[in-house]
């Protein structure tokens, strides 16, 4: 996988969440951000990494995600780690 299929899983990832309030609220809860920097930071790759982060954190959500993307289950993690190379640039 490379770079821009990595972002483009954490694009889709990001607009899974905007598409269910419940699953948004949380996720702007939990990381401190509001609806303008989810906006401002949608193309810097530590963020889209932070998405996908979020998103392996929860296995319900993981499922979720790939069903609605018709995705393997395998590609959110594969893209995890072609963001900002692997786990040296989480975002916790």
């Amino acid at each position: 996988m490379d770079q821009n299929e990595a972002e483009t899983i954490a694009l889709n990832v990001l607009n899974f969440l905007l598409g269910n309030e419940t699953r948004l609220e949380r996720f702007m809860t939990l990381s401190g951000m509001d609806p303008q920097a989810l906006k401002n930071n949608a193309s810097d790759p530590v963020f889209l990494a932070g998405i996908l982060d979020y998103l392996l954190q929860d296995e319900t959500l993981v499922y979720l995600f790939v069903e609605e993307y018709n995705l393997s289950p395998a590609l959110p993690a594969t893209a995890r780690r072609t963001l900002v190379g692997g786990n040296n640039g989480d975002f916790h």
